[in-house]
């Protein structure tokens, strides 16, 4: 083996595991310690910030001050490719442009088995439906690095009735759910939960003290964001008795559709919302399960005016 193929695989080998110690590096290379430290100095020439651990002694590669080139199989050259074909689609402004940059030179240096499978499954998809509102990607940096380091924020937020609020929160999770983007975060003021799209925010720097974690709300933020969308601010809503299991009907449910609640082993409860008494009825109709509802009246009266449309239809 050449010096130049060693190096590749030993720099391989350093990309995919945090920690190797110098026998085990001199075996997998099939040469001396002595051999190994010094293709770890040409790395460093080179720019690779390969550090040298304490402890159990060996080497481990860490994070520099530019990125080097990477080395990727072939099953994780094609995942980040197809990622960032999904990325030139996003709502995140100016990541298009980004991602195709970055994507032309991916397949510059893809071999042409793994062009091809890229290519192939670009002809084959179709991306329906339209784009959400469009997010500052320094806004979703900023709460995220917040987040990490377990610091408060301060935003600018504007509800949906056009309201606007100065909160100080204790950023948890940033959910990509379909077209939009919401933080879950502790409202220092509320003293309790809630949920913000990120597009109606504006962040203030600095940001705030440091905060401890809290156990996620509802044990599970997903579950949470859903009830959240099925249950917040809309102007028309409802609960309505499905005489199916729980298990049974949140199947049909997509999410942020409705909470689903269970009753006994036959019948469950769907609270949901919805911009209209219409839009509403096409909702509860929509799910495909036998349901009984008392109201709110004009919920009813939607329910009925739909049925006597689908009687003539018929």
């Amino acid at each position: 083996m050449d010096t130049s193929t060693r190096l590749l695989k030993l720099l391989s080998l350093l990309q995919t595991y945090r920690h190797w110690s110098g026998a085990e590096l001199a075996e997998r290379l099939g040469v001396t310690p002595r051999t190994v430290r010094r293709d770890v100095d040409r790395l460093r020439e080179l720019g690779y910030p390969v550090n040298a651990t304490k402890g159990s002694p060996g080497y481990r590669l860490g994070a520099g001050a530019t990125l080097p080139p990477l080395l990727l199989d072939d099953d994780e050259a094609v995942a980040v490719a197809i990622g960032l074909r999904t990325a030139t689609a996003s709502s995140v402004t100016g990541i298009e442009e980004t991602s195709l940059r970055a994507l032309g030179k991916l397949e510059q240096v893809l071999p042409s088995r793994l062009r091809h499978r890229v290519n192939s499954l670009q002809q084959a998809t179709v991306r329906v439906g339209a784009g959400g509102p469009r997010i500052d990607p320094d806004v979703l940096l900023m709460i995220s690095e917040a987040t990490g380091r377990r610091e408060r924020l301060r935003i600018d937020y504007t509800s949906h009735n056009g309201a606007e609020t100065l909160r100080d929160v204790e950023p948890d999770t940033l959910v990509n759910w379909g077209r939009h983007w919401y933080l879950v975060a502790w409202d220092t003021d509320k003293d309790d939960w809630r949920t913000f799209r990120v597009d109606r925010l504006r962040t203030r720097t600095p940001t705030g003290p440091r905060f401890a974690p809290r156990e996620p709300p509802d044990g599970d933020v997903t579950a949470y964001l859903s009830r959240q969308l099925s249950t917040g601010p809309w102007t028309v809503r409802a609960t309505v008795t499905m005489h199916q299991p729980a298990a049974r009907v949140a199947e049909l449910v997509w999410p942020g559709m409705g909470a689903v609640e269970a009753v006994d082993d036959n019948t469950c409860l769907l609270h949901l919302g919805a911009e209209s008494p219409a839009d509403l009825a096409w909702m509860v109709t929509s799910v495909g399960v036998d349901f009984t509802m008392t109201g709110p009246p004009e919920l009813v009266d939607a329910i009925r005016a739909l049925g006597e449309r689908c009687l003539r239809a018929a």
